[in-house]
């Protein structure tokens, strides 16, 4: 798992104690927050809008919004489903304005599963793994991952690649827990249906955000911070 790993100073520091730095003004905090944090919110908003740019802008919104209403976190849940909750709302908002837009449909329940475009059957081969066949199979399971309907898709990412609890999940999505729990059996059985076993070792490259992406991100939140004038 490759993450970027926080400023020097910071790496150490509980999620809660960065929380009270950055409502102080701390931006060095806040940067260290953003690292840490950058790949599950970005995944977050990238399963619910199945665009790269999109989702980025999304995540740069959602940090503006958290650097200005952290002081109001209160530690009743985990800081990462708490910054979870204001991503995914905040790409709910640009689903929904899209939707308005040009038709698309927006993440609710009830989506047909006659709209998945059924993954192909076949085994794959028990050679040894390899960079290039880890790397095809990252790339195969996105692209099987974006074909998921939106509801199957947002709640596989949380609850199947970064792990967050059943009641995490449906905090995030303001969904019922029996919700998540039918969706992410039923998402995890299509996926399995052509990748069988090959989906764990997968799951944890996938939509990478790492490098240039979360220097990028975390540069144009701290500059529109600066220029926004914000305390």
């Amino acid at each position: 798992m490759n993450k970027t790993l926080p400023r020097v100073g910071y790496a150490d520091e509980p999620d809660v104690e960065l929380a009270r730095r950055v409502a102080r003004g701390d931006q060095a905090a806040f940067e260290a927050l953003m690292r840490r944090h950058n790949r599950a919110l970005f995944r977050t908003a990238r399963a619910i809008l199945r665009d790269d740019a999109e989702a980025e802008d999304a995540l740069q919104e959602a940090y503006l919004q958290v650097y200005r209403t952290i002081g109001g976190y209160r530690g009743e849940a985990r800081l990462s489903t708490w910054l979870a909750r204001v991503v995914a709302n905040e790409a709910l908002m640009r689903l929904r304005k899209q939707a308005r837009r040009s038709a698309i449909v927006p993440l609710q329940p009830g989506v047909p599963v006659e709209e998945i475009n059924q993954i192909a059957e076949g085994s794959m081969d028990k050679e040894p793994e390899s960079a290039a066949r880890r790397a095809e199979m990252r790339k195969l399971l996105e692209e099987r991952i974006d074909k998921l309907p939106g509801a199957y898709r947002a709640v596989f990412m949380l609850r199947g690649v970064e792990e967050y609890s059943v009641e995490e999940t449906a905090a995030i999505l303001q969904i019922p827990q029996a919700t998540v729990r039918s969706r992410f059996f039923r998402a995890r059985s299509l996926l399995r249906e052509g990748l069988a076993s090959e989906v764990d070792l997968a799951c944890e490259d996938a939509f990478g955000f790492a490098g240039e992406r979360c220097d990028r991100v975390v540069a144009r939140v701290l500059a529109r911070l600066v220029t926004e004038g914000s305390k």
